[in-house]
């Protein structure tokens, strides 16, 4: 997996740390452990999972202190069993245990994500269906949350409302109907800038064949018979994305109606943390 540039990670991370370290310093590391105290501990999963976040727990560590000597065992984007080692971290402890739960939490909530995409992403198996995360994600953390949902062999939706033109219902409603927004967008597009419309029924997707100028369509909340029938109607000319209610047990079902992505929320705003341990070693 290629690493995000440090240029855009370590903002976040250093806003992450000073959260955590205001106003004093780490006071119990201070009190406790005399200076110059040298050690080694190992970041292990807990559970079995897919690997992500190493990138941003190890920036953690070396924001505290450059020093410390850093060795990531399984990168992002790896498999992990219960009891495996992810990265061994040397060096003084006081700076270790300051960095700690920062780098834990960022690792922990991003092996999650990677891992919760994995299992979405294996209910494709045959198929050419690929899953996609959506802008549902915890505010100042899409960066990481995004890269952890690549980790698990997913795919990124738009950054952010830049990215691409994604006409949703409310767009459609306000614009004046779904030809009205089309013509529109037409006449407003940058010829670089790709678009997406949503509809939720087939006589809108109808109109979208017959009116042009969107690359994709967003087939919203439709049950599996309608999907069907929405990508014979779709025919290879526009890209498919089925979306809303995309539950674990029925991407198998979706993804078998030839859509090219279904999108899920849920991988961003409801994945369970990994459970992650640092352990100091003897």
């Amino acid at each position: 997996m290629t690493n995000l540039p440090d240029l855009l990670l370590e903002p976040v991370v250093r806003a992450a740390l000073t959260e955590d370290l205001t106003p004093w310093g780490d006071v119990t590391g201070r009190a406790v452990i005399r200076p110059g105290t040298r050690g080694t501990v190992e970041m292990r999963a807990r559970h079995a999972g897919r690997v992500s976040g190493m990138q941003v727990a190890a920036m953690a560590f070396r924001l505290v202190d450059p020093g410390l000597s850093i060795t990531t065992h399984l990168p992002d984007g790896s498999a992990c069993g219960a009891g495996s080692v992810l990265m061994t971290v040397s060096g003084d402890m006081a700076a270790i245990l300051a960095a700690e739960r920062v780098a834990l939490n960022f690792a922990g909530r991003m092996c999650g994500i990677a891992t919760l995409t994995a299992a979405f992403v294996a209910e494709t198996h045959g198929t050419a269906t690929r899953i996609t995360c959506t802008r549902k994600t915890t505010p100042g953390l899409r960066i990481v949350e995004k890269a952890a949902v690549v980790h698990g062999g997913g795919s990124n939706h738009r950054y952010g409302l830049g990215d691409a033109i994604l006409i949703k219902d409310n767009h459609i409603a306000a614009a004046g109907g779904v030809r009205a927004v089309l013509k529109a967008v037409k006449a407003a597009r940058s010829h670089m800038m790709r678009v997406e419309i949503e509809v939720d029924r087939l006589d809108q997707l109808e109109e979208v064949l017959s009116e042009g100028g969107a690359d994709c369509v967003l087939l919203d909340n439709m049950d599996t018979l309608t999907l069907h029938q929405a990508v014979a109607m779709v025919h290879g000319r526009m890209v498919t994305e089925a979306s809303g209610n995309m539950s674990l047990p029925r991407i198998a079902e979706v993804s078998a109606t030839g859509v090219d992505f279904i999108s899920v929320g849920a991988l961003t705003h409801s994945a369970p943390v990994l459970d992650l341990g640092l352990d100091y070693r003897d």
